[in-house]
């Protein structure tokens, strides 16, 4: 049982943090997409913390954070069309999944698979805390296993408090919602939607994306997951008495996504607005139909499963 601390972001607090993960002990982080549970990737009992605390599947693999696209090709086999991919849009909120050519990598961050998920993060934090550490950082989203991701050190304090010692805060996450995620290969595969959108994807490879094959291979594909504990029902027009309505555009409720029907603002303020809920009065939640066109189907991908 620790005492976790909320530390805001600074070279004092990122050393600490730092030295923390060189004992082998995870610190939440934020990245540009959510608060990540940072631990020492080649080490397992460091990465067993992330699971313990988070109270994960062991069958859920890791995203791996990297500082660089070098970085990521020391511990990945990236195709030339991940090569593509990564020119594009790293440092960014793209994870690519490609075979695993590091022997260092601890084996649970894989979840045994022959591949591994690893992205190069935009936000400072994140980059700080690889710099400082000169490891390769499993990092899923710092909030026990199926719950909201957090996007706030609130968030995280309210979901692992007592589990972590330290949250590096360094405000809300900007763009709110989980890293896309690409397998590469013979057939490019959509394994999750997230900011940057299939359509985008599509243009660099110049091929549509498949879908998803069956099973996990990668972070994020569990039918249950990002889930408040309230029951939560999609594409409601308006609210019943013990349902509290997240609102979208036209449909006005207790909170909004977007007023004005905006997917970016809507991507960014999502996790954000089913903590309100799920700490409101009410018995259940409720939210407006979002439309599924860009970065609408990572949002709607987010609420089917938190609703299933």
């Amino acid at each position: 049982m620790f005492q976790t601390r909320i530390v805001p972001f600074g070279a004092d607090a990122v050393a600490e943090a730092a030295a923390l993960i060189a004992h082998g002990v995870p610190v939440a982080v934020p990245t540009e997409t959510v608060y990540g549970l940072a631990a020492d990737a080649w080490s397992a009992p460091a990465v067993a913390a992330i699971y313990a605390a988070k109270g994960r599947p062991s069958f859920n693999p890791l995203i791996v954070h990297v500082p660089d696209l070098a970085a990521a090709q020391a511990v990945a086999q990236l195709d030339e069309a991940a090569l593509a991919l990564a020119a594009r849009f790293w440092p960014g909120p793209l994870t690519l999944v490609a075979p695993c050519h590091d022997p260092r990598i601890a084996s649970l961050v894989t979840a045994g698979l022959p591949t591994i998920a690893v992205r190069v993060p935009a936000h400072r934090a994140m980059q700080a805390l690889l710099a400082a550490t000169g490891r390769p950082l499993a990092a899923p989203s710092a909030n026990a296993s199926g719950a909201i991701s957090p996007t706030r050190a609130a968030h995280v304090l309210a979901s692992l408090d007592g589990r972590i010692p330290m949250i590096l805060d360094d405000g809300p996450t900007p763009t709110g919602l989980e890293s896309t995620i690409v397998l590469t290969g013979a057939v490019p595969r959509l394994l999750r939607p997230g900011p940057i959108t299939a359509d985008a994807i599509t243009a660099v490879l110049g091929m549509p994306l498949e879908a998803a094959p069956g099973g996990i291979i990668a972070p994020g594909q569990l039918a249950s997951h990002y889930a408040p504990a309230k029951p939560l029902r999609l594409n409601a027009i308006d609210a019943a008495a013990d349902e509290w309505l997240i609102g979208f555009g036209g449909v006005v409720g207790d909170d909004t996504l977007s007023a004005g029907g905006d997917l970016v603002e809507a991507a960014a303020r999502l996790f954000d607005a089913l903590h309100r809920a799920d700490a409101s009065d009410r018995a259940r939640i409720a939210v407006a139909p979002v439309p599924g066109h860009g970065l609408g189907a990572a949002i709607n991908d987010r609420l089917a499963r938190a609703a299933h």
